[in-house]
């Protein structure tokens, strides 16, 4: 119990970095808490370092190596008794693999996780897990939406993500609102990617540490720049942003 307690504390910690867009300390927590979870001979405690192991191979952009984190989870025991624990797998999996141009198989890990995450049983977990809810599915799913380049299907999960997310999720509500944002500058919508946008950075906490939410909006606003606009609210934004981003 000791071991298991200690790699998910570490585990916390590492995704603190990872959410301050610091892959390097959280790869240098989580090598300390795969350790931990070897010697608690734990399946779920194994599936927790390794989903936040994932995490930090998409950040340092090593999507093979993602896509190999993804393969373990999916194939661990917790995730063959429990469909939720299945589910975020499969989604990690699509995730990794549409970054190395292995569309296929992306799609038909998407839709194992939609498969795996509609069987699930409404019981208790681990408190670490909850977060994956249908709105994390869209929001994940989005994210595979985008790297394929259909940013308007990606726009229509992020919608559903925030039509669902728990209200007391505030650095999420953040995050995808920013990618919100994102979707629609990459579609040409210029002046609502500019209000989603300003909405975004309103909704972050100052004292979340996020940087996730603020590297999105600088690719939003990168995007907008890009497009050359010189339409009022659009300039008034890049202006704007230029503050806070």
């Amino acid at each position: 119990m000791l071991h298991r307690l200690s790699a998910d504390v570490i585990s916390s910690a590492a995704f603190a970095a990872i959410d301050a867009s610091s892959p390097q300390r959280a790869r240098a927590h989580l090598d300390k808490a795969l350790t931990f979870a070897g010697l608690s001979r734990d399946s779920e405690t194994m599936y927790h370092v390794w989903n936040h192991l994932t995490l930090t191979s998409s950040q340092c952009e090593n999507h093979a190596e993602a896509v190999a984190g993804a393969e373990v989870m999916k194939r661990s025991s917790v995730a063959r008794r429990d469909p939720l624990y299945a589910s975020l797998g499969h989604i990690r999996n699509a995730n990794g693999l549409v970054r190395i141009r292995h569309r296929s198989e992306a799609l038909r890990a998407l839709a194992d996780a939609e498969r795996a995450f509609a069987r699930c049983a409404d019981e208790r977990r681990p408190e670490w897990i909850e977060f994956f809810d249908a709105s994390e599915v869209d929001a994940l799913s989005s994210f595979m939406w985008s790297a394929l380049g259909d940013h308007g299907r990606a726009e229509y999960c992020l919608h559903r993500a925030l039509a669902g997310i728990p209200g007391d999720m505030a650095r999420n509500r953040a995050l995808y609102t920013a990618h919100l944002a994102l979707a629609q500058a990459r579609q040409g919508d210029l002046e609502l990617a500019c209000s989603t946008g300003r909405q975004a950075h309103a909704l972050l906490p100052p004292s979340s540490g996020s940087r996730r939410t603020a590297h999105t909006l600088a690719a939003t606003r990168k995007a907008i720049v890009a497009s050359g606009s010189k339409g009022p609210e659009v300039v008034e934004w890049i202006e704007e942003s230029s503050q806070w981003i």
